[in-house]
């Protein structure tokens, strides 16, 4: 058995986990669920995750990473700051439309915030700083290369922008429609473009 096999089965489990969470929330599933998904005994998911406490902040922190490594390799594809917004928000909307993740198990998680175990929680709240801090550089960048308008400080922008996005993967949950997130956060990138407007670049010429 190669190694590859060695670490299949936490990942079948952890794959299983994220998308009955954001199917039900934390207290929405139990190890005998992902026994039946994945096709293994209970006992064999209390190897790998001794509980639900461990396996869920697993989940997370294995999710953060993931989104770090998502948020490297764009910034080494796509230089532009508003590209790279477009870039983040079509993600999620691909997501969303293929039902493949209809949702950030970060952002359904926050919103149980109150019912989780603390070490979730930690590791929830590291989810939403990183993003943070990602977004503020990206608009930043975009403010000083006079790319993007903001109306207020790169940091509120992007706690803002994040705002959002999570609304809108909401919205398009209330609605039964995965369109509707297009509809909102197209709205967003809208706004943040720096647009001259039409008449300054006539009276210039």
């Amino acid at each position: 058995m190669g190694m590859g096999n060695l670490t299949s089965t936490s990942d079948d489990i952890l794959a299983c986990a994220r998308s009955l969470i954001v199917a039900g929330g934390y207290n929405g599933f139990s190890y005998a669920d992902i026994a039946d998904v994945v096709g293994i005994r209970k006992a064999s998911i209390h190897h790998h995750f001794p509980s639900k406490l461990d396996l869920v902040r697993t989940l997370v922190a294995r999710y953060r990473e993931e989104a770090k490594a998502g948020v490297a390799k764009l910034e080494l594809q796509v230089s532009d700051p508003l590209d790279q917004l477009r870039f983040y928000v079509g993600y999620w909307e691909a997501c969303i439309a293929d039902a493949s993740a209809p949702f950030c198990v970060c952002a359904l998680l926050a919103s149980q915030l109150p019912v989780l175990p603390e070490a979730v929680g930690l590791e929830v709240r590291a989810h939403f700083r990183f993003l943070s801090e990602w977004l503020t550089s990206v608009l930043e960048r975009g403010m000083q290369q006079g790319q993007l308008r903001l109306t207020s400080s790169p940091r509120a922008e992007a706690e803002a922008f994040m705002a959002t996005v999570h609304g809108a993967m909401l919205s398009a949950r209330a609605y039964g429609d995965p369109k509707i997130f297009a509809v909102v956060t197209g709205q967003l990138l809208v706004r943040l473009a720096l647009r001259i407007p039409c008449d300054e670049s006539h009276e210039a010429q």
